[in-house]
C-alpha cells in the first residue's frame, strides 16, 4: 500500500468493500506515528491489527468473524545493500479451525528473494505447527508463477488462484495490470472456493496503491468458506 501515500480514503473504500476475515498488507507504514497510521487503516475497514514490525512493512489485520490466538513479527536475513524484509504471522481461529496466516514482502534481488521465500516457509510452518494450523503466506513475490521463488514456495503451498480462478489474475500495477506478482499460498489440507481479484470501483483501486488486491476464499473440511 505504498505506506499510504495515495489516496487513503480510496483505500480505506477498498479495504472495508472486501469484508475480509484476514488481511495480509505490505508496504505498511513503517516511520512516524506509524502505529496509528496502520490502526486507523484497519479500522476503516471494521479490522484491527493482530502482527506486524515496523521493519519490513508487512502486516496481519483481522476482523471479528475470527479470533486471535496469536501475532508474531520476525526481520529475515538482512542483505547489506538491499531493503530490510520481514514476515508477519497471524494465528487465527473461526469455528474449531486454526490457520496460520503469514504476509511477506518479497526483494526485487532473485538471490535474496530465494532465501526469504524459504525462511519465510520455515517460520511460518513453525508457527503452525505450534498452534495446530494450517499455513496460509500472501504477499508481493516480486515475480512470476514458474520462478525460483515461486517454485519453491508452491513446493509446501499450493497457489491458489489455478485452482478456482477469478478474472485474469493480474495485479501489477494497479492502472494497467500486466502480470501476477502478488498471491496466496495455502495449505493442502484447504480448498479454495475462488481467488481473484477484488469486487471494487476501478477507480478506487486505481488509487489506493500500485497493486491490486488478491483476495481468496479458502474452506477447511466441511466449514463455511473463510475469506
Amino acid at each position: 500500500m505504498r505506506s499510504m501515500k495515495d489516496d487513503i480514503a480510496a483505500l480505506g473504500r477498498v479495504i472495508a468493500g472486501l469484508r475480509a476475515d484476514v488481511l495480509c498488507v505490505q508496504e505498511a507504514p513503517r516511520f512516524l506515528r506509524w502505529r496509528r497510521k496502520r490502526g486507523r487503516l484497519a479500522a476503516s475497514g471494521g479490522m484491527s491489527v493482530v502482527a506486524g514490525r515496523r521493519l519490513g512493512g508487512v502486516a496481519v489485520l483481522i476482523g471479528p468473524a475470527v479470533r486471535p490466538l496469536h501475532g508474531e513479527g520476525h526481520l529475515l536475513r538482512f542483505f547489506p545493500g538491499l531493503e530490510q524484509r520481514a514476515l508477519a504471522i497471524a494465528v487465527v481461529e473461526s469455528g474449531g479451525r486454526r490457520v496460520a496466516v503469514g504476509s511477506v514482502h518479497l526483494d526485487l534481488e532473485p538471490a535474496a528473494r530465494s532465501y526469504h521465500a524459504g525462511q519465510a516457509l520455515t517460520l511460518l510452518h513453525a508457527a503452525a505447527d505450534r498452534f495446530g494450523a494450517l499455513p496460509v503466506l500472501a504477499g508481493d513475490i516480486n515475480e512470476g508463477a514458474g520462478e525460483p521463488a515461486w517454485r519453491l514456495i508452491t513446493e509446501r503451498l499450493t497457489d491458489c488462484y489455478p485452482l478456482s480462478p477469478r478474472g485474469d489474475g493480474l495485479t501489477f500495477p494497479a492502472r494497467r495490470p500486466r502480470v501476477r506478482i502478488d498471491a496466496i499460498f495455502a495449505a493442502p489440507g484447504l480448498s479454495v472456493t475462488s481467488c481473484g481479484g477484488a469486487e471494487a470501483d476501478p477507480r478506487d483501486l486505481e488509487r489506493a496503491t500500485d497493486h491490486l488486491p488478491v483476495v481468496a476464499e479458502l474452506a477447511v473440511a466441511r466449514g463455511r468458506p473463510d475469506r
